[in-house]
């Protein structure tokens, strides 16, 4: 079996990055992603604009021209999938990564599909794939979903959306403008400070008009086929409901590192161990890039501020 320098596991802008910077080096490198190319950009929601500009989205100094300055999803994916093709990077698409072991000398990839040797292993996965779930009675029920796609699916709908995140807010605007009943569900006492700048006066003035609904200091209590019941401070309350989009967070996937062996923060940020300087974690040959380095501060890192890794891990293998 063929033993590759390095084996990136996640085809994401950041493990596209790491794979440029590894063909650059001479490594024999491979990437391997679960789903098409940028498989999170893909399932983000059909007109998402990123908050960032795009010349923070660029990885290796390629130029990311767009019609605004802040592009939008399908001009990313036109951007990441020119950079893949153009540079022949060495992709396997639609093939999950099961386990990982180490021995002595090397690690063994076990995927869907094949099973590959390495001497290195990145991990840029992100954090997109496991949804924060409310745990409460009737969030399975298929009216329910954790990811928002399209407006045009709730147009003349009593749509509940929960959270007060950008993409909660985003989603409840859009949903609104298509002839959506939209009912707002925020936990805390207002919008979320971190909602894009141009898009925070948006809601709040929807809200403030009455065109969209709103419940502060609320969580849900259960959801039913036709109503969603919530406790707010002045009690409990029944909403007529046809649909639900608990868009309450993602984190990242603990389980498949923690049986790599990476150890986490003791806190309850569940931050990953890894040098500030290589990106390596506490297992030698095993780094990190990306959002995932921030455990639950999903928050933390971007495309922006985590491009840096490529470099400082693949420097740091080829010494």
């Amino acid at each position: 079996m063929n033993l590759y320098d390095v084996i990136i596991v996640g085809g994401g802008p950041i493990g596209i990055a790491c794979g440029l910077e590894a063909k650059k080096k001479g490594l024999k490198y491979l990437i391997i992603e679960k789903g098409p190319i940028v498989n999170s950009l893909y399932n983000y929601p059909v007109n998402m604009q990123f908050f960032s500009s795009s010349e923070k989205l660029e990885i290796d100094n390629i130029p990311f021209i767009s019609k605004e300055a802040k592009p939008r999803r399908n001009e990313a994916l036109e951007y990441y999938r020119r950079i893949v093709t153009s540079n022949k990077l060495k992709l396997h698409l639609f093939e999950t990564v099961n386990s990982i072991d180490k021995n002595e000398k090397e690690f063994t990839v076990n995927t869907s599909k094949n099973t590959y040797k390495a001497s290195n292993i990145i991990i840029a996965t992100g954090f997109y794939d496991l949804p924060n779930t409310m745990d409460v009675e009737g969030e399975n029920l298929p009216k329910v979903s954790h990811y928002y796609n399209d407006p045009h699916f709730y147009a003349g709908q009593k749509l509940a959306v929960i959270g007060a995140s950008n993409s909660s807010v985003d989603a409840a605007l859009e949903c609104y403008r298509k002839g959506a009943e939209v009912t707002l569900i925020v936990r805390g006492e207002e919008i979320g400070q971190r909602v894009k700048y141009w898009v925070r006066p948006d809601i709040i003035n929807r809200i403030k008009e009455g065109s969209i609904n709103v419940f502060y200091n609320t969580t849900v209590k259960e959801i039913t086929d036709k109503n969603v019941i919530v406790n707010t401070k002045n009690g409990i309350k029944t909403i007529e409901n046809d649909f639900v989009l608990a868009l309450t967070g993602y984190k990242p996937n603990f389980k498949f590192l923690e049986h790599v062996g990476v150890q986490f923060s003791k806190d309850d940020k569940k931050i990953p161990v890894y040098n500030d300087e290589t990106m390596e974690t506490n297992v030698k040959g095993v780094y990190l890039a990306g959002v995932i380095c921030g455990g639950l501060e999903t928050h933390k890192w971007f495309i922006e501020n985590s491009r840096i890794h490529a470099k400082m891990i693949v420097e740091d293998i080829v010494q």
